[in-house]
């Protein structure tokens, strides 16, 4: 099984910045896309940024040009730069990872617990 701990969610005013991380374990033969995801309060979880594992990014238009992913395969992590936070960014942020616990395994998609990122005045 592969596990995935976020950390670094918080409360940050608007136009601030957070970074986010997420970390891997567990049994791991390999990891193909992991990303982000998020859910606000009353709406479905969305896609905000994935990242393969040779670094080809794709992001939702509302982010662009706000937040970065980035990836450090050699400790499977991924993380989240957000700048210039917005209160609609305001949600539970996921981190998200299709990944073969073994290489007996197909590919299995994974979900972090989440963590809960809050911009307000």
């Amino acid at each position: 099984q592969v596990q995935l701990v976020e950390s670094g969610g918080g409360l940050v005013q608007p136009g601030g910045s957070l970074r986010l991380s997420c970390v891997a374990s567990g049994s791991i033969f390999s990891i193909n896309i992991m990303g982000w995801y998020r859910q606000a309060p009353g709406k479905e979880r969305e896609l905000v940024a994935t990242i393969t594992s040779d670094s080809n990014t794709n992001y939702a238009e509302s982010v662009k040009g706000r937040f970065t992913i980035s990836r450090l395969n050699a400790k499977n992590t991924i993380y989240l730069q957000m700048n210039n936070l917005k209160p609609e960014d305001t949600a539970v942020y996921y981190c998200n990872a299709d990944a073969r616990a073994t290489i007996l395994d197909l590919p299995t998609t994974y979900w972090g617990q989440g963590t809960q990122v809050t911009v307000s005045s």
